[in-house]
């Protein structure tokens, strides 16, 4: 039985790069890297929890891709644009409409902001909320999450 997601793995134009990038900007633990396969694994969460590996390819081959990063749902709200910027990255939500504030995905529910990885892959931060899913609301501001959560009380 399935129980969760263990690994994704991403190609990556230039493996260095992306160790800096997942090492030190994300400030994932780097777990075990192979000169002649051009890899490097890091861990997410807790060692042995889940792991990202990376592996260079020529740019021309490489897919962008998407993945998530689970995170406290208040970190997203209240930090997750602030950790972005100090980092150089520019952030966006999910309508792409310029600007910084996270979403709420109602049919989860969860809050995301998005960002992208040197390669440009689309990279997440989610948090799942409490209450009740709402897919008729699909994705909404927060603050109309929140005023759906008042009425509902």
């Amino acid at each position: 039985m399935i129980i969760g997601l263990y690994e994704t793995h991403l190609f990556v134009a230039e493996i260095e790069r992306s160790i800096e990038f997942y090492g030190k900007v994300l400030e994932l633990k780097q777990c075990h890297y192979e000169e002649e396969r051009r890899a490097a694994f890091f861990w997410i969460g807790k060692d042995k929890q889940a792991m990202l590996g990376l592996w260079e390819k020529p740019k021309e081959e490489i897919d962008i891709r998407h993945f998530a990063f689970e995170c406290e749902p208040d970190w997203i709200l209240n930090e997750s644009v602030k950790y972005l910027k100090s980092r150089n990255l520019k952030c966006r939500n999910f309508f792409n409409d310029g600007t910084e504030r996270p979403m709420v995905f109602a049919w989860v529910p969860a809050i995301a902001i998005y960002f992208d990885d040197p390669d440009g892959h689309s990279l997440e931060f989610i948090g799942i909320l409490d209450g009740k899913s709402r897919p008729e609301k699909v994705v909404i501001s927060y603050e109309d999450w929140i005023d759906l959560e008042k009425n509902e009380k």
